[in-house]
């Protein structure tokens, strides 16, 4: 479907229904790795594992956002509030991934191998930018801002799998125990990057062009660029 075309009532409903799906499976997930990842990071003392605990909640209160703002009967009335919570656990991700970066580089905890990390960090890596893009490309036929905002907060933890992936395997197979955090610290920089392109982007059209890469797509329903 072009980015010009404004989907139809009845089309709208099975979208909103797809992102309500979408946002339930995204949430049901990270709690599930949540618990898991701060169980086996407590019990290695790994300050790389609770930081991604830590990360798949605050991606639940991302994706609650969402779920919030398409309960209603009214979606679109509660899109800028929905982008400013998104754009804030956006903030909040970087705050915490930095904090358990710099507490790993300072040498706070002294961290065991643990393979249940490596294989959650595996299977995050498999099952998040699934659940980016699906909601990602529904968001966009949308014209949905926190929906777009919100598959970039998942598929931004889909990187933090891979560098959580990445710096437990060299650390378990070379010792390299500070590659994780220092990668760590680039991935919180671009979460604030992240969060401040969701915070402007509050208007109908604009976000979405923003967020996605994409022309700014006609407004259908009177809302207009700022």
């Amino acid at each position: 479907m072009s980015a010009a075309t404004a989907p139809t009532p009845a089309r709208r409903s099975v979208l909103a229904r797809r992102i309500r799906v979408v946002v339930a499976a995204t949430i049901t997930y990270n709690v599930v790795e949540a618990a898991i990842a701060l169980t086996a990071g407590t019990a290695a003392s790994s300050a790389a594992l609770v930081g991604f605990g830590l990360d798949s909640l605050v991606e639940v209160l991302s994706a609650a956002a969402v779920a919030w703002q398409f309960a209603a009967p009214d979606p679109e009335r509660r899109e800028r509030t929905a982008t400013r919570l998104i754009a804030v656990s956006f903030f909040g991700l970087a705050v915490l991934v930095s904090v358990e970066a710099v507490r790993a580089l300072l040498g706070a905890s002294s961290p065991e191998t643990s393979t249940v990390g490596l294989v959650l960090a595996a299977v995050s890596l498999v099952v998040m930018p699934g659940l980016s893009w699906f909601e990602r490309r529904t968001g966009r036929e949308l014209g949905s801002a926190s929906a777009v905002a919100d598959s970039k907060q998942t598929l931004l933890c889909a990187w933090l799998s891979a560098v959580l992936l990445v710096g437990l395997a060299l650390h378990s197979t070379l010792g390299w125990w500070w590659a994780d955090p220092l990668a760590a610290l680039v991935i919180a920089g671009f979460a604030v990057r992240e969060g401040l392109e969701a915070w402007r982007g509050d208007t109908c059209c604009t976000p979405v062009a923003r967020l996605v890469d994409d022309v700014t797509p006609t407004c259908t329903d009177g809302c207009h660029d700022d």
